[in-house]
């Protein structure tokens, strides 16, 4: 079982494929070497037809480009790339905002990487397809996505710089093989031809092993205990003979009988076998249970833990659970947790290139928390300085970091909510509120603790005293909501000699677009209160509801040890309809459409830290214009009550995308006994 690898004879196009070795001890060196052949071998080889080069990295797309470049202002023909009007190139150079790709798109030469916009990107596919740039450098990514034709195929440079070890590293023959894959397509052209640029040391492996079939081996190892988590948490798998049946019917289990060598099995005797596949079903269980994710029976049997369904719903891996566990308290702060997220193993392999330790010296002095100035080479450190810097809205070094932080930011949403759920699981009321509060920040681009109106288009710190220094003190954005309603022209008053028309308008309709939200509370159970009304007429029905229209100072009487229903009633005043897209928020930092959803907390809060709990959670998820929700509560006996009779509960509304639109309500309670056991 392996890889069928197929000789350039038989392919229905012809391809030539030539490898060419190049000294040099050191990466960015030799890679400046292989330009001028580069731009030989598109003389040679393809002059006029098009032409694909595959390197390594985004910098190495710049960088061959400049010095293509370079070559070309010495040829009598300097546009011989571009194959259409100047006045046209012109004028769609004036829509690209990438500024390396208005360089070289006047020359012919398009750029293809993850750092562009999808605009940008659109737009150099359209250009090379229908053969109005004639070269296009790409990243090696492009070789498994788009089918672009080309004549000429180099590949410029087999390695990359892989973060997690810290060093440069062989693309797997598959890539290489993808790549060249790409020259001579039979429904664009008649023939192809590859050019292979590779370190001299290794152009004899090319050479033997580019064509031969190398089997493909199974990664199941590396993850087994997160693959067995999600098994245990769907039941699918319930004890340690049933794992290891599991294993039986994996791909890794053939290729274990074919090659136990390269799996470090001695023998497949069945004895050895079954003692093997016992040893990683018991490792990756014992981990497991570390990690807090799974609990074993003492007979064997397996049941998964709140850990553990985390892990799974969140496709996170059980690594990061076990930080949590570790790191994880009731009066963690917003710093603390920003370490945390970034310390989650979903960015153990995140991309730390080459220099890129020093570009982290630098950003770590421009964000307000400190890191670690041993650690600017680690992938978490890096994460942690993106997401200040985010907050911050600093300037980020270069363009790379820009794309790294759509990275971020895609993937640090969910482990927020993983995180959430773990603390919502023990009750942690304060860091559950702090967690909300990142995730705000997050969708924002704000910190904390800079005032809400910042999240508006346009409005930055110096225009704050616009609001601040104005009769009607608009200290707030639920304030200036509240205003704007009734005067649809404030915004032009309070900016109209510093922003333009456009501007204004931006945020007006952000305004109007931000969700105003009333929110009813009621209590439904067995209400001692007079205040309380019943739901049903039937006698024997005893439920009553009673309805808390404002907040004040009042205290309601409830039964103890009693199981109780606080409903909420959420309607948004100002529906709007936006092409079908209600759900999606404002966020124009975050970088996909996000929906905007809402967490209700009921929590016990007093004056003492040491008493706060959460009691329930509900999320309102796809929220539109009117949705309903219920949390239980359950009274605790007067002799367990820290203020004996008397309690107050808080209701937060939160949303996990907008700053300063949370709602508060507080309630106080006082317990009354029950005669003989009945209400």
């Amino acid at each position: 079982m392996g890889l069928y690898n197929f000789k350039p004879s038989v392919r229905p196009v012809p391809l030539e494929v030539h490898i060419k070795g190049f000294p040099g001890k050191f990466y960015c060196p030799r890679m400046a070497t292989m330009n001028k052949p580069c731009f030989q071998e598109i003389q040679i080889h393809s002059s006029e037809k098009p032409v694909l080069i595959f390197v390594s990295s985004r910098r190495q797309t710049r960088l061959t480009a400049l010095d293509l470049i370079s070559f070309l202002a010495l040829d009598p023909r300097p546009k011989q790339w571009l194959h259409m009007p100047e006045n046209e190139i012109i004028s769609l150079i004036n829509q690209v905002t990438d500024q390396n790709l208005k360089l070289t798109l006047a020359f012919g030469i398009g750029l293809h990487h993850a750092g562009l916009n999808d605009k940008d990107r659109k737009l150099v596919e359209e250009l090379f397809v229908n053969q109005k740039i004639q070269i296009l450098i790409a990243t090696s990514t492009l070789a498994w996505g788009v089918n672009f034709p080309a004549h000429l195929v180099i590949v410029k440079g087999t390695e990359y710089y892989d973060g997690k070890t810290k060093r440069y590293v062989d693309f797997p023959i598959t890539d290489v093989l993808q790549m060249m894959g790409r020259a001579g397509r039979p429904q664009f052209d008649d023939s192809g031809i590859a050019v292979i640029m590779v370190h001299d040391a290794k152009k004899h492996f090319y050479k033997k092993f580019l064509y031969e079939p190398f089997p493909v081996e199974s990664n199941l190892l590396t993850v087994l205990a997160d693959h067995l988590n999600a098994e245990i948490v769907a039941t699918t798998i319930t004890s340690k003979q049933e794992a290891i049946e599991y294993l039986t019917w994996t791909y890794f289990f053939r290729r274990l009988l074919v090659n136990p060598t390269y799996y470090e099995l001695e023998s497949i005797e069945n004895i050895d076998l079954n003692k093997y596949l016992s040893r990683l079903i018991q490792n990756s269980l014992n981990q497991l249970e570390t990690s807090g994710c799974i609990q074993i029976g003492d007979s064997g049997e397996l049941n998964a833990l709140t850990s553990g369904k985390i892990a799974s719903f969140y496709y996170l891996l059980n690594t990061t659970l076990r930080m949590f566990q570790d790191t994880l308290n009731d009066d963690i702060d917003i710093e603390s947790l920003i370490d945390i997220i970034s310390l989650s193993s979903e960015f153990d392999e995140f991309p730390v290139r080459h220099n890129e330790d020093k570009l982290n010296e630098i950003l770590s002095k421009e964000v307000p928390f400190k890191v670690n100035p041993y650690s600017l080479d680690s992938p978490h450190t890096k994460v942690n300085l993106i997401l200040q810097a985010h907050f911050t809205r600093a300037n980020l070094p270069i363009a790379d970091y820009i794309t790294d932080t759509k990275s971020v930011l895609d993937n640090c949403l969910r482990i927020m909510q993983a995180v959430l759920d773990f603390c919502a699981d023990k009750g942690w009321l304060k860091a559950c509120l702090n967690v909300l509060n990142l995730m705000q920040m997050s969708c924002q681009g704000r910190w904390i603790h800079d005032s809400d109106l910042l999240i508006l288009p346009h409005v930055e710190h110096e225009h704050l005293i616009r609001f601040y220094h104005n009769k009607l003190k608009l200290d707030c954005l639920p304030r200036l909501m509240e205003e704007y309603e009734k005067d649809t022209e404030l915004i032009s008053k309070l900016f109209g000699n510093i922003l333009d028309k456009n501007q204004c308008r931006d945020i007006q309709n952000t305004l109007a677009l931000l969700p105003k939200l009333e929110i009813n509370i009621s209590l439904s159970g067995q209400i001692p209160d007079k205040r309380a009304k019943k739901v049903f007429d039937n006698s024997e029905d005893q439920v009553k509801r009673l309805n808390f229209d404002f907040v004040s100072n009042q205290i309601f009487e409830l039964y103890e040890d009693e199981e109780y229903v606080i409903n909420l009633d959420i309607k948004r005043l100002n529906k709007i309809r936006r092409f079908g897209k209600d759900t999606k928020a404002y966020a124009p930092k975050y970088p996909k459409p996000k929906d905007e959803n809402w967490v209700a907390i009921l929590g016990c809060n007093t004056h003492e830290e040491s008493e706060h709990e959460l009691i329930g959670m509900k999320r309102l998820t796809n929220f539109k214009n009117h949705q309903t929700s219920h949390i239980l509560l359950h009274t605790p006996l007067i002799n367990e009550n820290p203020k004996n009779n008397l309690f107050v509960l808080s209701i937060y509304f939160m949303s996990d995308v907008y700053l300063g639109l949370d709602q508060q309500f507080d309630i106080k309670f006082k317990l009354i006994e029950k005669k003989n056991g009945v209400p």
